[in-house]
């Protein structure tokens, strides 16, 4: 795969700075996690993929997003995943737990490996984040530790937040809660 040297991402990738900053938030999140936990090279390697693109689609056109993906009913905001998902797949990505933890890093997956839980994780509690600061430093800061307790929580107040503010939960979401019980 051809990588902007001066971003890190994929040629491709189509994010604003906004973008690139949170990016590299959830990234450097990931590595910390790895190292403290002492992942093996190859997982380590595999959850900072995900982290560097799992949303490097999340500033290109609607119209393009459904291009890629053939969809034409999903909210605009759910295309992004999916749409890098074929992407890397196209570039000769072959990991599935990378292409799964991207495909479906927005409303979570019951089947996913640790990196797709990482994922899903550190894209909620990067410190870029300007909701419920000091709770989402400390269930970070618990990761290496309690890996699956904090990915149970980060799922719960996930789905918190969804129903009060009224939002669909999608099928993904309840079978991911339901997976986790």
């Amino acid at each position: 795969m051809k990588i902007n040297k001066a971003t890190g991402m994929p040629v491709w990738a189509q994010v604003g700075e906004k973008r690139l900053a949170h990016i590299e938030r959830v990234t450097s999140l990931i590595r910390a996690w790895g190292a403290a936990m002492r992942l093996p090279a190859n997982e380590a390697n595999a959850w900072i993929d995900a982290g560097m693109w799992h949303d490097s689609l999340r500033d290109a056109p609607e119209k393009e997003l459904r291009e890629i993906t053939g969809d034409k009913t999903s909210l605009e905001g759910l295309l992004h995943g999916p749409a890098a998902a074929i992407r890397l797949e196209q570039e000769g990505e072959k990991r599935k737990e990378v292409i799964d933890a991207v495909r479906f890093h927005t409303v979570g997956s019951p089947n996913w490996a640790s990196t797709g839980r990482a994922l899903y994780m550190a894209d909620y509690l990067e410190p870029g984040r300007k909701f419920s600061k000091e709770d989402r430093f400390f269930l970070a800061s618990q990761v290496p530790h309690s890996f699956d307790a904090v990915f149970r929580q980060v799922v719960r107040f996930r789905l918190d937040w969804a129903v009060r503010e009224g939002n669909t939960i999608f099928p993904e979401t309840v079978a991911l809660w339901n997976s986790l019980r």
